[in-house]
This record gives C-alpha cells, sequence and structure tokens, in this order.
C-alpha cells in the first residue's frame, strides 16, 4: 500500500507536469509568432509542424525528471531544491530538444517549402523553457496544498497501530510522521511492557493479545508489527488473531540499526530478500552519470591543455619538482587505482612524518600550490581519472588505502562509501567538511548522497564547487 500510494501521488505530479509542459508550448508558440513583442522576420511557420514535438516533449520530460528526482516523494524536500531540480530539467531538455530540431533542419531540410519546414526557434523555446518552470513549480506547489488541505479535512486518512512501543516502534513512529503525504494517523502503540504509557506522543493502548480488540476498536487499517526477533512466537500470535480482519499487516524486520543505507526488496523466485544497502546509482542512472562524466571530464581536459602553461608556472613558482602528483588511493568496490593531482606540496613531503592529513595553513604546501588549492584547480589532473573510469565528476572522496584501513576498523558503514565511484567534489567538500575535518561528519554526508542521489544533486554539487572555488571559499 505504501508503494500503491506513492505510485498515485507520482502519476499526479506527473500528469500535472506533462499537462503544464504542453500548455507552456503552445502559449510560448503564441507570444513568438502571434504577438508583437519580438517582430517575426520570416513568415510565421505551420502550427502542425510543431505539433509533432509535443510528443517529443512528452518522452524527454518525464525522463529527465525522474533522473533528477522530482518523482520521489519526500516531504522533506524544499521548494528551493526542487525549484533547482525543475531548472535544471527542463534546461537540460530544453537544449536536447531544441538541439535535435536545429541539427534536423540545418540538414534534412534542403528542397522544403518554407511553410512545411521546422524551424528551431531559439525564441520561442527561451519563452517555452521561462513559462514551462514558472507553471510546472507553481502546479506542484498546488499539488501539494491541495494535498495537505484533503489531509487536514480526514480525506484518504488512513489509521495506524503499531505493536511495539520499543526503539524498533519508535522508528516507525518518526517515519510515520515524517511522511504527512502518505496520510496515515497513528492511533497508538501496543506493548506488553506496563510501565509504558506513552511513547513518541502516542498512547499505549493495549496489550500486544488485544490487537484485535484494538483493530475493532480503532477502527485500524494497517498494523505495523515493530517487535524484536525473539519476539516470534508474539508475531505469529498477531497474525493468527488477525487472520479474520480487514486490516492490512505490515512487519518491521528488526535489522533497521544495520541499515546505513536505504534497504530495497528484492524477488528471489517468489523469496522476498531485503538488501541492506541498495543504492539509487544502478542501471540507466548509472549510465546516465557515466556518459556525464565523459562528456564534461572531456571538456575539464581541454581546459587544462588550453591552460598549461600558465599551470605549469603556478606549480614552479618557487618549488621545484615534477608537475604532477599521483598517489594510490582506493575507490568504488575497493579496488586501488592512482589519482593524479597538480603538485602543490614540496617534494617528499611525507618523509619525516609518514602519511598524515593536510592541514590548514600547512607548511608543506607551496607558494603556488596555496592558489592552486583554494581555486581547486589541483584536482583538474582526476579528469583524466574519470575519463578512465576510475572515479566520477562528483562522489565521496578518495582516501589512501593506509587511512581506509584504519578508518573502517573506527567507523561503522566507513566502507559502503566505496559503493559508488569516488568524486573529484563531493557533498561533503561542498558542506565544508574537507581535508582534516570531521571523519563522522564526511561519511554522513557521503551516505546521504549516495542513499539521495540524483542527476540533480550532482548539478547542484557540481555548481556550489564552482562558485565556491571562484569565490574563494574553502572548499
Amino acid at each position: 500500500m505504501l508503494r500503491a500510494k506513492n505510485n498515485v501521488l507520482q502519476f499526479v505530479f506527473l500528469a500535472g507536469d506533462l499537462v503544464v509542459t504542453a500548455a507552456a508550448f503552445l502559449l510560448a508558440y503564441y507570444l513568438r509568432f502571434h504577438t508583437e513583442i519580438i517582430p517575426v522576420k520570416y513568415g510565421i511557420p505551420a502550427f502542425q509542424n510543431y505539433l509533432k514535438i509535443l510528443a517529443v516533449l512528452g518522452i524527454v520530460w518525464p525522463v529527465l525528471f525522474h533522473f533528477h528526482g522530482l518523482y520521489q516523494i519526500r516531504r522533506t524536500r524544499s521548494y528551493i531544491d526542487e525549484f533547482f531540480s525543475v531548472t535544471a530539467s527542463i534546461g537540460i531538455a530544453t537544449a536536447i530538444v531544441w538541439g535535435i530540431l536545429l541539427y534536423y533542419s540545418t540538414y534534412h531540410q534542403r528542397g522544403i517549402e518554407a511553410s512545411a519546414r521546422y524551424e528551431p526557434a531559439r525564441v520561442l523555446f527561451l519563452y517555452f523553457m521561462v513559462l514551462d518552470i514558472i507553471g510546472v513549480m507553481f502546479s506542484r506547489f498546488t499539488i501539494r496544498r491541495v494535498l495537505e488541505h484533503m489531509r487536514k479535512r480526514g480525506f484518504g486518512i488512513k489509521n495506524v497501530l503499531i505493536v511495539g512501543a520499543g526503539k524498533l516502534g519508535e522508528t516507525v513512529a518518526a517515519r510515520i510522521d515524517s511522511h504527512e503525504e502518505l496520510g496515515y494517523e497513528i492511533t497508538g502503540f501496543l506493548d506488553d511492557d506496563s510501565e509504558k504509557t506513552v511513547v513518541a506522543g502516542y498512547p499505549v493502548v493495549g496489550k500486544c493479545s488485544e490487537v484485535s480488540l484494538m483493530v475493532d476498536q480503532l477502527r485500524v487499517d494497517y498494523v505495523f508489527i515493530a517487535l524484536p526477533f525473539r519476539a516470534h512466537d508474539t508475531i505469529m500470535d498477531i497474525l493468527h488473531n488477525t487472520r479474520n480482519e480487514l486490516v492490512d499487516i505490515k512487519v518491521v524486520p528488526d535489522i533497521l540499526e544495520y541499515v546505513a543505507i536505504r534497504a530495497g526488496i528484492e524477488d528471489l523466485d517468489g523469496v522476498p530478500i531485503i538488501n541492506l544497502s541498495d543504492v539509487p546509482l544502478r542501471g540507466l542512472h548509472s549510465f546516465v552519470k557515466r556518459v556525464l562524466d565523459i562528456a564534461f571530464s572531456m571538456i575539464g581536459l581541454i581546459a587544462m591543455v588550453a591552460l598549461f602553461p600558465l599551470l605549469w608556472m603556478m606549480v614552479k613558482f618557487r618549488s621545484t619538482g615534477p608537475t604532477f602528483f599521483k598517489q594510490e588511493r582506493m575507490g568504488l568496490d575497493g579496488k586501488s587505482f592512482l589519482m593524479y593531482k597538480f603538485r602543490t606540496m614540496e617534494v617528499n613531503a611525507e618523509s619525516q612524518t609518514g602519511p598524515v592529513m593536510a592541514l590548514p595553513n600547512d607548511p608543506r604546501v607551496t607558494t603556488g600550490g596555496k592558489l592552486l588549492r583554494k581555486l581547486y584547480i589541483d584536482e583538474w589532473p582526476q579528469f583524466w581519472n574519470v575519463l578512465k573510469g576510475e572515479m566520477s565528476l562528483v562522489g565521496p572522496r578518495p582516501e589512501r588505502p593506509f587511512f581506509v584501513h584504519y578508518f573502517k576498523e573506527q567507523i561503522p558503514q566507513y566502507m559502503l562509501r566505496h559503493k559508488v565511484r569516488s568524486g573529484i567534489t563531493g557533498w561533503a567538500q561542498v558542506n565544508g567538511w574537507r581535508g582534516n575535518t570531521s571523519i563522522e561528519k564526511r561519511i554522513e554526508h557521503d551516505l546521504y548522497y549516495i542513499e539521495n542521489w540524483s542527476l540533480s544533486l550532482d548539478l547542484k554539487i557540481l555548481w556550489l564547487t564552482l562558485v565556491r572555488g571562484l569565490s574563494h571559499s574553502d572548499l
């Protein structure tokens, strides 16, 4: 039912996005060719030529919105984050469609009468992009407000009874409270501990054996069984006692303390399997991210080659030694690779100390290296690592094996950060956790990135990296 509710909400948002997008395109056509805002020089192209573009929009838009996480039903998404995701999705999608149209109009319409041609119409697509961003944001804002109003009036509210008032039950209650869009109302807890009367702000209304009675009295729609493994007999009794009740039973596995990344349910020929560390970066998502990595890394390498004389002088300023620095790092699936950087420290900087983290105002950093680090340019050679598939543009920063072997013994779930490719920049870095800072905070941000990955999150991190690098902020 949880998935069914999410599917309904996803369909509502999808339908709203498509309707608004179609309306925005039609309005943009009207504004461009039937108003005098910007005069039309070469006549008005036939409207039916542009109707076919709507079919393309109906395919490209949902795909881009999906990759930006806009159909993930999350109450915690802020309107600012949603605006960024919507703008990125529509901007990329508009560029794709306009590029296809430009190519077609340039190379495949020779000899075709002007009235039958598709025109790239840059102004039309500019109008469309602005109108679509405004319209989609207004549509999504309206849908959320309507849903909130409906919930306040009790429409679609389902009563929930949680069996088990321990830590697991509290976790379930907290998750339900954080997702009001699901329309769940907690009626109370059942627990055999007589000393517990109120848990997570909700009353303990009876014992576990009274589940059938409470289902009838409280008109319960869903029973969440949140009991530890040792209460197997009690769980079986509850299932037996509710077999004749018109209520949905949901069993919460007692393994949440081991779940650092969102768990997933898999099916093995009818046998349900719980994947404790499922990540969204698989399949098509992984392919799209890799395509973007290749494209941007090639652009980055071209820029680096063009600026190489200047970068070479910065590295060599008051310092002798090689231009590049390479070091073993641990990446995807714990595999080691050689990571490249512009050298920013004196040669053999660790000859006396052994492996140590770089410090703020580290005396080993060269004069030119300080500027390279401040502008985040010292990482540019890693575009080569990205092109080779050893790294990604965005991801957890790779560590040296020496530190990995130490941290994995000290910090729970540390190795989960190696379930994705390491990045040139990451969520931890743009939030200030770079270099010799709290490793716990860095892991917390890395795991957040892995669990909540979306194309828009990658673009947001790249944008913040660029802005803070240019503003000389300490990444």
